[in-house]
């Protein structure tokens, strides 16, 4: 490689880009539309829709968290109050799902346990089984018999008749 550079050859860019000059004194219709769109329609639309958003933002709701408030039981409601006796059923209907979905995230979790530790899953799985043993026997003491279509007021009376079996048998045992 020689010792003396032909600069010329060779030439450094230019450290800035240079500007192109208008050629035409007429304005570029492109920006006079983009600058007419931005004041007519997206400024107005974003104003509105920042508002929206510090309206929301001030009351939030997750509908996904909501919670409803706990109604007396059907054995708490007067007579004739039927507006009772439904917020009563419907609570019992939610009460019924949030077990039957804790019956299945147990049972899950025991399948997953089983499936984990293989062949050892007797001895290693054995505390999610027994979490699972009390949790269907709960679930079948309160729903059990009751079938598709039943309701607050059987599964009430079948938690009465049960009760009322219990102090049979304490009263015979104690004689």
């Amino acid at each position: 490689m020689p010792e003396d550079k032909d600069w010329e050859a060779y030439k450094v860019p230019p450290t800035r880009t240079p500007v192109s000059e208008r050629i035409t004194s007429v304005p570029n219709p492109v920006a006079f539309f983009q600058t007419v769109f931005n004041y007519v329609v997206d400024a107005p639309v974003t104003f509105v829709r920042e508002w929206i958003e510090r309206q929301q933002a001030k009351n939030k709701f997750y509908y996904y968290h909501q919670k409803f408030r706990r109604v007396p039981d059907l054995s708490e409601c007067l007579e004739g109050d039927y507006l009772c006796f439904f917020e009563a059923e419907a609570q019992w209907r939610r009460d019924r799902m949030v077990d039957t979905e804790i019956v299945e995230i147990i049972r899950e979790r025991v399948g997953a346990c089983k499936q984990r530790e293989g062949p050892n899953h007797f001895q290693n799985c054995a505390k999610e089984v027994e979490l699972l043993a009390q949790v269907t026997k709960a679930y079948q003491d309160r729903y059990g018999d009751l079938g598709v279509h039943g309701n607050a007021r059987t599964c009430l009376m079948k938690q009465k008749h049960r009760m009322m079996e219990e102090r049979k048998a304490q009263a015979n045992a104690s004689q």
